[in-house]
C-alpha cells in the first residue's frame, strides 16, 4: 500500500498537469450529461459520491496514521473546507427545507471554487506515496462532480439564495477555529497540530499570498480577509452558475 514514486510529482509537472487535463475534459462531458438529468437522479449521484468519500476518509486517515505519523494527526482532521462536502453529500437525503437548500448552494459555490484552486495549486496533495497523492486528487475531482451536479439542482428553482450557503460556511469556519484552538493547546507536536481551514490564530497560514498578508497585517486582520475573499470568489461562482444555466433554460 504504501507505494511510492520514483520522484515525488512536482507543482505544474507531468503528474499535475496530466491529471488537470484529464479532469478537465471530464468536467466538459459531465456538464452536456447532467444538464439533461433530472433533480432526484442528481441528488442520488451527489449522495453516492458522499458515501465513497466517507469511505475514502476512513481510508486516508488509517494510512495516515500507519504510513505517515504513526501517530493521530490533527492537521488531516476532516473539518478542512474541502472536507465539508463528505458530511453535506453523505446527511443530504435527511435533510430537508431550507437546510437542504443551503447544502445545495454551499456544494454548488463554496465547494466548487475550493475543489478548483486545491487542484489548481496542489502543493499539501503532492507526496511521495502514490495511493495517498491519487487519493487526494481523485477526491476533488469527486467534489467538481458533485458540485456540478448541486447546480444543475438548485437552479432549476425559482427561488436561488447565496445567504444561506454563507451562513452555513461561517458555521463551519467557526467549528473549524474551535477545533484549531483545542487542537493547539492539546497536542505539543506543531506538525501535529491542526489547521483548518488555514486559519488557526496561533501561527500564520501556509497559503500563499495571504502568508505576505499576515507578515504585514497580522494573523486575525488576514484570516478576516482570507474568509471574506473565498465568500467573495464563491458568490461569483453563484452569479456564473445561474447566468449559464438561466441561458441554458432559454436555449432548450
Amino acid at each position: 500500500m504504501d507505494v511510492s514514486f520514483a520522484k515525488t510529482p512536482e507543482l505544474f509537472g507531468v503528474f499535475h498537469m496530466s491529471f488537470l487535463a484529464f479532469a478537465l475534459v471530464i468536467d466538459i462531458i459531465l456538464v452536456f450529461c447532467l444538464r439533461k438529468t433530472k433533480s432526484e437522479t442528481l441528488l442520488k449521484i451527489i449522495n453516492i459520491l458522499g458515501i465513497v468519500m466517507v469511505v475514502m476518509e476512513v481510508w486516508k486517515q488509517w494510512f495516515v496514521f500507519t504510513y505517515i505519523y504513526d501517530a493521530f494527526s490533527m492537521w488531516f482532521f476532516p473539518w478542512q473546507l474541502c472536507s465539508m462536502p463528505m458530511y453535506c453529500s453523505f446527511l443530504l437525503p435527511f435533510l430537508k427545507g431550507r437546510l437542504k437548500k443551503a447544502v445545495l448552494m454551499f456544494l454548488a459555490t463554496f465547494s466548487l471554487f475550493s475543489a478548483i484552486m486545491a487542484l489548481a495549486v496542489p502543493s499539501d496533495m503532492l507526496r511521495p506515496q502514490i495511493f495517498f497523492t491519487l487519493h487526494g486528487f481523485i477526491y476533488h475531482e469527486m467534489m467538481i462532480i458533485e458540485a456540478l451536479s448541486a447546480a444543475f439542482v438548485v437552479f432549476r428553482e425559482e427561488d436561488q439564495e447565496f445567504r444561506p450557503a454563507v451562513r452555513l460556511f461561517l458555521f463551519m469556519a467557526v467549528v473549524a477555529e474551535i477545533i484549531n484552538v483545542i487542537g493547539y493547546h492539546v497536542i505539543d507536536n506543531n506538525s501535529l497540530r491542526p489547521d483548518m481551514f488555514y486559519i488557526t490564530p496561533y501561527y500564520k497560514t501556509t497559503q500563499v499570498v495571504f502568508r505576505d498578508i499576515a507578515d504585514a497585517l497580522g494573523i486575525l486582520p488576514e484570516i478576516v480577509i482570507y474568509l471574506g475573499l473565498i465568500i467573495l470568489a464563491a458568490y461569483l461562482v453563484f452569479l456564473l452558475e445561474r447566468a449559464l444555466i438561466k441561458k441554458q433554460r432559454t436555449v432548450a
